[in-house]
């Protein structure tokens, strides 16, 4: 099937994002004091792993992820109340499902990954509504 220059540059990008988020991830998952949120960051983390593979194997490139998520979002979990920097998480998580809806269609693999960034945003919002200590 042939990827025209425009879907290249929106599975590329997204191929990024995912990779960025692995380290996001885990870096949250690191410093988080609540250990349900550990847990999750983890899963998290693998579950965009397995997103980027997806990706990678439609754009057969390599691409290194970019370390800025995984530097600035602990240090913003240290700044920001839980319930503002998640809420930020879970719009990025949403925002990818409306960036990959376009490719969804014409590869059917994304559209899983779509659906799993939505229930990621979900996910991360999710660890708000519980009563934590």
């Amino acid at each position: 099937m042939e990827i025209t220059k425009k879907e290249m540059k929106l599975l590329l990008k997204s191929q990024q994002g995912e990779l960025d988020a692995v380290l996001m991830y885990n870096a949250l998952a690191k410093i988080a004091k609540i250990q349900k949120d550990k847990d999750t960051f983890r899963q998290l983390a693998k579950e965009e792993g397995h997103h980027a593979s997806v990706f990678h194997k439609l754009t057969q490139r390599e691409i290194a992820p970019k370390h800025t998520k995984e530097i600035l979002l602990p240090i913003l979990y240290k700044l920001l109340p839980r319930c503002i920097l998640y809420s930020a998480i879970a719009q990025g998580e949403y925002a990818a499902v409306k960036n990959y809806a376009p490719v969804a269609e014409k590869f059917p693999e994304v559209e899983s990954v779509k659906n799993d960034e939505k229930r990621h945003g979900d996910t991360v919002k999710g660890l708000l509504h519980k009563e934590q200590v």
